[in-house]
């Protein structure tokens, strides 16, 4: 089975039941985005509803995705309504959840029941844990090329940590294709740059977002979410794996991950990026509190390029950035 889910969940799961993993919001954002947004729209789905929510309907319908996983607590309250069109579309569901709390029973009930449903074990999900955490090894390694030695750009660093939420769903031809980037990008000179940013929040919708920001001589050396998909923290147990993935908490959560990154990778500012119509802007009100450096809130709406208002105030950033 291809089973589709709607933000970073225990994958281990689908891959010890010997299903494919599909990150949907991937797929989405890499086949014509804006005629998915179109489609759903045509079906329905309102103007003033999150432009990936609307991806991820129409991607369902057009990529033979056999079940979805909706990740139902800690992540959008927008997905309860898309996992009920997508039933409505002869699409099995599957609800998971992130305790609000943290308590680590609940989370082991959900994920027992994950494995229930997928007639698996925690030990052979344990087992794809410690297969996956070999790649996510490497993945740290890449990250700190990112920020130590600058040989991987802002746009290289997300795209490899994004796509560690499902590994492509074949972490084989994932990890070999990691192992000669790797190898190419240590023969690199370093990458030129006046100003290091952390990115803050979800993958951006907008694609030449690295791009225009390195043209401003800017380096993107941290990507917050993109790196939690990679579960760095290589905790032993599934548990302590997904209770140390912040995504899913608090903002306050976010914070402790986030402040000692911007000390350890000599960051100078922070973008922080939230979707339109999206509860995740007013966490940038606490951003903007408890970090001592430049923040600037920049939003996204459907998957197209840069338009030339936000283009302005990215220039203008950096201009006071450099009068700094």
């Amino acid at each position: 089975m291809k089973v589709g889910f709607t933000s970073s969940l225990p994958v281990e799961v689908i891959f010890a039941a010997g299903h494919t993993p599909v990150d949907l919001n991937n797929i989405f954002i890499n086949n014509a985005p804006m005629e998915l947004v179109e489609n759903a729209e045509y079906a329905g789905y309102p103007r003033n509803i999150c432009a990936w929510i609307k991806g991820i309907y129409s991607t369902v319908l057009h990529h033979d995705i056999d079940a979805v996983i909706g990740v139902m607590e800690g992540d959008c309250s927008n997905t309860h309504s898309l996992m009920w069109t997508l039933q409505d579309q002869g699409i099995e569901v599957i609800p998971f959840a992130f305790p609000y709390d943290k308590d680590p029973a609940k989370l082991d009930n959900e994920i027992s029941k994950l494995e229930a449903h997928f007639q698996t074990s925690r030990i052979e999900t344990q087992a794809y844990k410690t297969r996956l955490d070999q790649i996510r090894k490497k993945l740290i390694y890449l990250d700190k090329l990112t920020y130590q030695k600058q040989l991987v750009s802002g746009f290289e660093n997300h795209y490899w940590l994004v796509n560690s939420s499902d590994f492509w769903g074949d972490p084989d031809i994932f990890e070999e294709d990691l192992d000669c980037f790797l190898t190419e990008a240590e023969k690199r000179k370093p990458i030129y740059c006046k100003h290091r940013l952390a990115y803050l929040g979800v993958p951006p919708i907008i694609p030449d977002l690295y791009d225009y920001l390195q043209s401003l001589g800017c380096l993107v050396v941290f990507n917050e979410i993109q790196r939690q998909f990679s579960m760095p923290y290589l905790a032993e147990n599934i548990i302590d794996q997904y209770l140390h993935y912040t995504y899913p908490y608090s903002i306050f959560e976010r914070l402790e991950d986030i402040k000692p990154a911007i000390e350890q990778r000599a960051i100078d500012a922070c973008l922080s990026y939230a979707q339109a119509f999206c509860h995740r802007q007013i966490d940038t009100m606490l951003i903007k509190k408890y970090l001592d450096i430049p923040v600037l809130m920049i939003e996204g709406d459907n998957p197209q390029l840069l338009d030339n208002r936000t283009k302005i105030r990215l220039e203008s950033f950096v201009d006071m950035m450099d009068h700094r």
